[in-house]
């Protein structure tokens, strides 16, 4: 079946970088769109960054210059590299898949920036 699985994340000081990583199984990986999405504490979901099976990337507002999404097909692997980290960046972090009509999420990862 298809499996998404995040992974990464951690407590990091303002201004530092992560790199969050997404495993995908159970279906052709290099064939679709994979997205990012974070929750953060109170706040609704927010996309974070999508990358298109032919690589191209899109980025929600709070993020572009500092996030770069990135995918490895030969490895079913998503990536989000995260630069000059603010504590507003704090919440989940979700990968997410559609395929046909369903959508698939992992379980998430947190992300926490403190000083």
């Amino acid at each position: 079946q298809v499996q998404v699985e995040e992974s990464g994340g951690g407590l990091v000081q303002p201004g530092g970088s992560l790199r969050l990583s997404c495993a995908a199984s159970g279906y052709i990986f290099r064939l679709y769109n994979m997205e990012w999405y974070r929750r953060g504490p109170g706040a609704q979901r927010e996309l974070v960054a999508v990358i298109t099976s032919g690589g191209s990337t899109n980025y929600g507002d709070a993020v572009k210059g500092r996030f770069t999404i990135s995918r490895d097909d030969a490895k079913n692997t998503l990536h989000l590299q995260m630069n000059s980290l603010k504590p507003e960046d704090t919440a989940v972090y979700y990968c997410r898949v559609v395929i046909g009509r369903r959508e698939y999420w992992g379980q998430g990862t947190q992300v926490t920036v403190s000083s």
